[in-house]
């Protein structure tokens, strides 16, 4: 079990994804590889999964409403991701320094460094926002 923070500057909430996995990954290269491949398998099943009939209880309508966004659910973009593009995007991403990775308040710097991972380590990805502008 792999429990995923997923955080960005100058945010304070912190989304917790767990994923299951059979073998624990030896690079950050496949820690990338197997969460993109879950993230695209469970985006697609969203996609493929469609109520024929949807509609809002009142609980759907408060909870919704206390998250801040009150919604059907209905789905307009139908079109199935691809799991061998997004793993390169993905890797891009990192490559590039749009998201950084902490194991154990450790940076993770290379791709192919070799990762010590335990069933209590803390995996942080922390996606860097970039400021533009100058400084006239």
């Amino acid at each position: 079990m792999l429990r995923i923070q997923l955080k960005r500057l100058g945010k304070k909430k912190v989304k917790h994804l767990d994923y299951t996995v059979e073998k624990t990954p030896k690079t950050l290269r496949e820690l990338i590889e197997f969460c993109v491949q879950s993230e695209v398998k469970r985006y697609n099943e969203k996609r493929e999964n469609v109520d024929l009939l949807s509609f809002l209880t009142p609980k759907d309508i408060q909870e919704q409403g206390e998250k801040g966004k009150i919604s059907i659910g209905d789905i307009e973009n139908k079109t199935l991701a691809i799991a061998s593009e997004a793993i390169t995007n993905a890797v891009q991403g990192f490559q590039d320094g749009l998201f950084v990775v902490f194991i154990d308040d450790d940076e993770i710097k290379e791709i192919d460094e070799p990762l010590s991972i335990t069933p209590n380590s803390t995996i942080a990805f922390i996606r860097l926002t970039f400021l533009s502008g100058t400084y006239w």
